[in-house]
């Protein structure tokens, strides 16, 4: 069993992971948006987000001002695995807007409003419910922040229009034991921001295509 790493636990201050989870609750625009527009009008959105995010993660580590700017500003917000300096590790908004172009590029509309709405809300409630009130630990979790996931990932699934309220339960459920973990390949950390979402969306995807066939349209992968 792996030892418990308190100063993964500990680092953030509640105040600070308030703040770092109001900017992740920021990104339920993103299904609240899709909801409204077609798919070739959010990747045509998504993908230049993305790509910022993205070269300023990877510029931090190889160029000196901008290192110097991103953690002067964002270092009190940061988990552990994204400050140490062995190992490359995108940070949160990278990873969250990695999560939203890769579900609308694969997944069906319905999916992904409602796997993309679990991460941005329950994701949110289970950090700070388990930061202020989380008494009963395991691993690098808390019981009381999995039953916040969990008790908000089903009103979720009961309030996102359309989807069938069993495969709504399960995909919970599927969320809930996806951010109970942290999962591993190799020595790379996958951050929930991309595990929560991508999971539980290939879990409802298929749960259609099995008992529900016919019932939500597909994507063919080619524009």
């Amino acid at each position: 069993m792996t030892p418990v790493n308190k100063e993964e636990i500990d680092r953030l201050e509640l105040r600070y992971e308030v703040a770092r989870k109001t900017i992740h609750l920021s990104s339920l625009s993103i299904p609240l948006i899709y909801f409204f527009i077609t798919r070739e009008l959010a990747l045509f959105l998504l993908i230049p987000l993305f790509t910022g995010f993205f070269m300023v993660d990877l510029l931090k580590n190889f160029v000196g001002p901008v290192a110097n700017w991103y953690h002067k500003t964002f270092d009190s917000m940061l988990r552990t695995h994204e400050i140490k300096g062995e190992k490359n590790h995108l940070n949160g908004a990278t990873c969250i807007t990695m999560s939203a172009l890769l579900l609308v590029l694969f997944f069906p509309k319905l999916i992904v409003i409602a796997a993309f709405s679990m991460v941005a809300i329950s994701d949110t409630l289970a950090a700070i419910i388990g930061k202020a009130f989380g008494k009963h630990r395991f691993g690098q979790k808390s019981i009381e922040g999995s039953m916040a996931f969990f008790l908000s990932a089903l009103l979720i699934m009961l309030l996102v229009p359309g989807i069938d309220h069993g495969i709504g339960f399960a995909m919970a459920v599927v969320g809930t034991i996806t951010e109970s973990f942290v999962l591993r390949i190799g020595g790379f950390r996958i951050d929930d921001n991309i595990s929560i979402p991508l999971v539980s969306a290939t879990f409802g995807t298929l749960a259609y295509m099995l008992f529900l066939p016919g019932t939500i349209a597909f994507l063919s992968i080619g524009f």
